[in-house]
């Protein structure tokens, strides 16, 4: 294998370059010797250590088991399941930890879309407001990888009612220069079934593809309601698998 210093070296595909972060910091990426396979690694991004991976399987599982032998177990590749579970395979040593849906969009916004972006009642949060986002995501979404002040989550778009109660968040997260991730994505008990994750989310969005080109997120692999809603939005879904070292 070979380290790559840019990531004009990888392919032009959005997993990759996000974990790729622009190649600064702890982030490292390499090809195979045949160059038709890559994997990038990089540590504490949204809350694991990751290690975004494609090509063939015969030029990929070499990659990783090098790869793993100099990062360590920690570190989770993952990818399109049709790419990953052929490592399984491959490599015995590893075993699957979960599945779930990677969606991304690099096309603009139309000009509808950006008239109901900026038309809507979503706006841009300032950092008094991070108490009333942690008890929101408290409630509606505990499990939220992203939280007010947590390194490489940056700025939230929410609602609020007639009485200026918070009712829906979501946070543009843990950036590369090449994507930006909607995460954190939550709406108050009491006021869904109104369209506000639609809102917020499209306020991300535009966001993202502004300032990034291309806008991802991950999502729950069984929560269809989640998947038909970003789908209405542009993103394209992927299935994707992760496996971990079984030490």
């Amino acid at each position: 294998m070979h380290e790559l210093c840019s990531t004009a070296a990888l392919p032009c595909d959005p997993p990759l370059l996000w974990a790729a972060q622009g190649l600064t910091g702890s982030s490292r990426a390499w090809a195979s010797e045949d160059g038709r396979a890559f994997a990038v690694a990089v540590p504490d991004l949204s809350r694991h250590d990751r290690l975004a991976v494609s090509g063939p399987v015969e030029s990929l599982a070499p990659l990783v088991a090098e790869v793993l032998a100099e990062t360590g177990p920690s570190y989770r590749p993952l990818g399109d399941e049709t790419t990953v579970r052929p490592l399984l395979d491959a490599l015995p040593q590893l075993r699957p930890v979960a599945t779930f849906g990677w969606m991304d969009r690099s096309h603009p916004l139309s000009s509808a879309e950006a008239g109901v972006a900026d038309e809507g009642k979503a706006r841009w949060l300032a950092d008094e407001d991070a108490e009333e986002i942690t008890a929101l995501l408290a409630e509606a979404f505990p499990g939220s990888y992203a939280v007010p002040g947590a390194p490489g989550v940056g700025r939230w778009a929410g609602t609020r009612d007639d009485a200026n109660r918070l009712t829906a968040v979501a946070a543009l997260a843990w950036p590369s220069p090449e994507v930006g991730l909607v995460a954190g994505v939550a709406v108050h008990p009491s006021a869904r079934g109104r369209g506000l994750a639609r809102t917020v989310v499209a306020k991300v969005l535009a966001e993202a593809l502004a300032v990034h080109g291309t806008a991802a997120l991950m999502v729950d692999g069984a929560n269809d309601a989640a998947i038909r809603l970003y789908e209405s939005l542009g993103f394209a879904y992927r299935r994707f698998l992760a496996v971990e070292l079984d030490v």
